[in-house]
């Protein structure tokens, strides 16, 4: 059979994809996936050409609009792109710039110094994978459309009349074609959180974004003459900054633009984004290491001038240095070597020396000159090495009682039998009642419980040597597996689904912040992984006559009443608690996976969660009052008072 198998391999069993047929035939090669996030990757290399137009400053505002039907249009006033004959393909250069792989203007130098879209698949990869494109282009005088289906075109490139001189732009609208993608809805939060932070990367560029799918739908206009200094006061509103401005500097690391911003703040977390023309590099690269590398060499140097002979025995390391910073650092580069189509992580090894040096002179003369602003952050540095020394010897301790690491797990875990972590889930329930009444309607197979005590520690307003000293934390850390902080390690991750139940009261919504506060801030690898869920216990049991039902909103409760027309043999029953419930109820209700609805916990703008949790949970009163206020009225009605 194999022979025979080898004797039919020839040239006919070879493909040869024609145009974008290879961007239909694997889609996730191109936009790396086909559900939501992939969907929503279809406009970030629409609005990367634009954003090229205004770093090249041909640009000065593009606009996004979520259309009715599944649509979206990116209109820029950028040069518009090239609507002549090609000279050596002999067809529109419009069509073939959206309808030939690596064709595009990113290759010329001469065309774009700098570019975020540097593979030159863009703007062909939306059009193989939407239904219906319509592209339109002002340029020379000349107005000019074509459209395009499933990446071909539906027709020639037309005339539809003339703009004044000087008028110029580009015009994209595209539907997603619904036989590729899993999801077409596009989210309106998702794509002003790229708007905003596209407009702070490129100071005085104005972004508009608009939801047309509804007559009220949303907009918003973005502009930042600021830059990045803006983007770390943006970050930071909800903190109290250690000195008034952030540390702006705009230097050349080389032939490369750099521009950095740094504050610190009265937090315990560290917040960093870095940029290479504009592309968020969530997992940095030779930039961040070069810049990490002369933030604690500058900080360390005037550390050991300024510190009193009895400090200078505490050992100041990255982390301290890194507690409570807000910093962003944005590089342009002509020839980016990003690691993958999704540029994640920045390759250029040349980039690191040159950030390196330059960040360090830089931040050496500014302190030099500015040693009020050096005060209050040596005193932050310092205090955190002795919390660090302090939080490593509770985790010395938590080892040797066999809670972090090793052969234990705490002794009121209820664990599962399978020892497969994709099908293993962990319940973290409030309180013993309703833990026993998990562990006597779980499946013992794949199911763990976990009660916890009580309220958790607030993580937001404490150092890692308090949050270890937590007993609930350290129950719940040692039953994940993973570890904390530096030492967390997701391959150790003992259960895929990790599931908080709690009261469907106000206590319970609080007990939930707080477990939420902690995966986000000590464990956020876990909700990006998509392992953290919230389950939905019902709110009422009605039983009427001998049916029964469980009702799991106030709204669902007063439709079902409503629609009984005062029938008698009605029974309410409104559940206080989990340990209301009976084993067979909460496993019917929460926790039988054909049965239960569970809420993913998913992070679609890291920016706007980070300040959520600062103002919820952190040590500003003010914000958190000023939030109340102007948001009570939303839950007024459904208070149960």
């Amino acid at each position: 059979m194999e022979e025979q198998n080898k004797q039919n391999y020839s040239g006919s069993n070879i493909q040869v994809l024609e145009g974008l047929e290879a961007v239909r035939k694997r889609p996730a090669m191109y936009i790396g996936s086909t559900d939501g996030r992939g969907l929503h990757h279809l406009v970030w290399e629409v609005v990367d050409n634009s954003v090229d137009e205004a770093m090249g400053g041909y640009c000065d505002r593009f606009d996004v609009e979520i259309l009715p039907g599944n649509g979206i249009r990116v209109i820029d006033n950028g040069r518009g792109i090239p609507i002549d004959i090609h000279p050596k393909l002999g067809r529109g250069t419009l069509e073939v710039v959206l309808t030939v792989l690596h064709a595009g203007g990113k290759f010329d130098n001469d065309s774009y110094a700098v570019s975020a879209g540097l593979h030159g698949v863009g703007v062909s990869c939306v059009n193989a994978l939407s239904q219906k494109l319509i592209a339109t282009v002002k340029r020379d005088g000349r107005h000019v459309q074509q459209e395009f289906s499933l990446g071909a075109p539906v027709a020639d490139q037309v005339d539809i009349g003339t703009v004044p001189a000087g008028e110029h732009g580009t015009t994209i609208e595209f539907y997603p074609d619904a036989q590729i993608f899993t999801e077409l809805e596009f989210h309106y939060e998702t794509l002003a959180a790229r708007c905003r932070e596209l407009a702070f990367l490129n100071k005085g560029l104005t972004i508009g974004i608009k939801d047309s799918r509804t007559p009220e739908g949303q907009a918003d206009e973005f502009c930042y003459p600021g830059g990045i200094a803006s983007f770390v006061e943006y970050m930071d509103q909800t903190r109290k900054p250690l000195f008034p401005a952030p540390i702006h500097l705009v230097c050349e690391a080389g032939k490369y633009p750099l521009e950095v911003a740094i504050q610190y703040n009265d937090s315990y977390q560290e917040n960093f984004y870095s940029f290479v023309n504009n592309v968020n590099t969530y997992d940095g690269g030779t930039h961040v290491t070069g810049f990490k590398a002369a933030l604690t060499r500058v900080i360390t140097k005037f550390a050991s001038e300024a510190l009193s002979k009895s400090k200078k025995d505490i050992q100041i390391s990255g982390d301290d240095i890194r507690e409570g910073l807000t910093a962003v650092i944005a590089i342009r580069i002509s020839q980016p070597q990003f690691e993958g189509q999704t540029k994640r992580k920045l390759g250029n090894s040349e980039a690191k020396g040159l950030v390196e040096t330059i960040v360090g002179e830089k931040l050496e003369e500014y302190f030099q000159e500015h040693p009020a602003v050096f005060k209050p952050i040596i005193d932050k540095v310092f205090n955190a090495a002795v919390a660090r020394e302090a939080a490593h010897r509770a985790r010395n301790l938590a080892r040797r009682k066999s809670v972090l690491e090793g052969g234990g797990l705490p002794g009121k875990l209820a664990d599962c039998s399978s020892r497969k972590p994709e099908e293993c889930e962990l319940f973290l329930v409030e309180g013993d009642s309703a833990g026993g009444s998990a562990k006597q309607g779980r499946s013992r197979e794949f199911q763990a419980i976990l009660p916890l005590k009580g309220k958790i520690l607030n993580v937001e307003k404490a150092r890692l040597d308090k949050i270890l000293e937590s007993e609930e934390i350290q129950v719940m850390v040692s039953a994940i597996g993973t570890g904390i902080g530096v030492e967390f390690k997701i391959e150790k991750l003992r259960y895929h689904k990790i599931i908080i139940m709690t009261d469907a009261d106000v206590d319970g919504s609080h007990i939930q912040t707080l477990i939420m506060t902690f995966f986000f801030r000590q464990m956020r690898q876990l909700i990006e992984g998509g392992h953290i869920f919230l389950a939905q216990p019902p709110l009422y049991r009605v039983k009427i006559g001998k049916e029964e039902r469980y009702l799991f909103t106030e709204e669902e409760k007063d439709s079902v009443l409503g629609a009984l027309d005062d029938r008698k043999n009605i029974y309410l029953q409104r559940y206080k608690g989990l340990g209301e419930m009976n084993p067979d109820q909460l496993a019917e209700t929460t926790m039988i996976p054909a049965k239960r609805v569970l809420k993913q916990i998913r992070i679609e703008d890291v920016l706007l969660a980070d300040q959520a949790f600062t103002m919820l949970m952190g040590e500003e009163v003010e914000p958190r009052r000023r939030f109340i206020e102007e948001n009570a009225h939303l839950v007024m009605d459904s208070l149960d008072l």
